[in-house]
């Protein structure tokens, strides 16, 4: 059996997730499928995660994509995250993914509505969907608080956890927009301000043609295993979220080829892909909170080190910003109220590694200009960094 070890894995990862220089790309898109799709949870890791493998880094680029062409969509997907995967690839995680995620929305949905809302049931769901979907025709985009002009009943509230020192009261408008979206019927346009933003408002979107299910999550596979492999088959199923017959199934439909890794491990390539990979020139990176390469895998021991995950992670397992030198995490970042981007490494790792890792704070600072991003997760590291601590 053919043996992948660590370093041939990181080797992979500078050149396939675009992270080396001579790697980097000209257009979102070719940097959304290289990693098959963008962590989109956190409004500002889409355009950090791409402007890290752009040659050219661009907001500008990333709202081309995603409010101007319409080539980089976001769907509520794998593992119930949010994902802003390109136009031609969409139908397929949809499939593969998003229809099984929104029936249990709506189900969730129903259940809230009947025990927190008054008078409302599927029937009633079904006419308020219609008419919100009838008055984005007639507007183009729209805000959920200018919908709910049209359809008053979105003004309707839920108490969720009443009694309870937690309690709130959700709008019933945000979770029906939420819904459609995860449908597939509506999307989210430009933000009302900054890319950071989280005001935005809807428009409908064509409906994708219609994928059968184990083509689409045979599709979901053969790419991820493409941008990601070798990987375990435990690594697949942490990933897509599925079950573990159903991933078994997706490996037989793209005929996944055993290796084996580091220690002994069984890994999976695609067929044919167990060939050396030339290693790239030595590359650094600052990679945002969430980003694709640093959550990739459910095994990361062989691009971080377990001691050093406390400082990374939250506590619901969400990675921070991370430094990264020739295929391994070495540290963390963070973005100070002044705009100054500092960073902390774990070890020594040498000379050059400092000064490539300076050279990629200086370029992320520059493309930043006058914005300050703040992880919507944060982590230890990343607050003690901007405390100055």
């Amino acid at each position: 059996m053919p043996v992948i070890g660590d370093g041939e894995r990181r080797a992979r990862l500078g050149r396939r997730q675009l992270l080396a220089p001579s790697a980097r790309a000209a257009r979102v898109e070719d940097v959304a499928d290289a990693v098959v799709g963008l962590h989109a949870t956190d409004a500002a890791t889409v355009y950090l995660s791409a402007c890290a493998r752009l040659a050219r880094p661009s907001a500008a680029e990333v709202d081309r994509a995603l409010y101007e062409d319409v080539s980089l969509v976001k769907l509520l997907s794998m593992r119930r995250t949010i994902f802003a995967v390109t136009e031609g690839f969409a139908p397929y995680v949809s499939a593969a993914a998003a229809r099984a995620i929104a029936a249990k929305e709506r189900a969730t949905l129903l259940k809230h509505l009947r025990d927190h809302a008054e008078g409302w049931n599927e029937a009633r769901l079904a006419v308020a969907e219609r008419e919100v979907l009838a008055a984005l025709a007639l507007r183009g985009e729209a805000t959920t608080a200018e919908l709910a002009a049209d359809v008053p009943q979105l003004r309707d509230t839920m108490l969720m956890s009443a009694g309870k020192p937690y309690e709130a009261r959700q709008s019933v408008g945000s979770r029906l927009l939420r819904l459609l979206a995860s449908d597939g019927h509506v999307r989210r346009c430009r933000p009302r301000g900054s890319w950071l933003s989280s005001s935005y408002p809807w428009a409908l979107v064509p409906q994708w043609p219609d994928v059968p299910v184990r083509e689409a999550k045979a599709e979901v596979v053969r790419r991820w295993l493409a941008a990601y492999g070798p990987a375990t088959v435990e690594d697949v199923k942490w990933w897509t979220g599925w079950t573990l017959g159903d991933v078994r199934k997706a490996l037989a439909d793209v005929d996944a080829q055993g290796v084996e890794l580091a220690g002994g491990a069984a890994g999976l390539v695609l067929p044919g892909d167990d060939e050396p990979v030339a290693e790239p020139e030595p590359w650094a990176a600052l990679l945002p909170a969430l980003d694709p390469a640093v959550m990739g895998w459910r095994g990361r021991d062989w691009y971080l080190r377990p001691e050093d995950v406390p400082a990374l992670f939250d506590r619901a397992g969400n990675a921070g910003p991370t430094v990264w030198w020739c295929g391994e995490v070495v540290g963390g970042w963070a973005q100070r109220a002044d705009g100054e981007v500092v960073w902390r490494l774990f070890r020594d790792v040498g000379a050059a590694a400092g000064e490539a890792v300076a050279a990629e704070a200086a370029r992320l600072a520059d493309w930043l200009g006058e914005v300050r991003v703040t992880p919507r997760f944060r982590t230890p590291l990343e607050r003690e960094l901007v405390a100055g601590r």
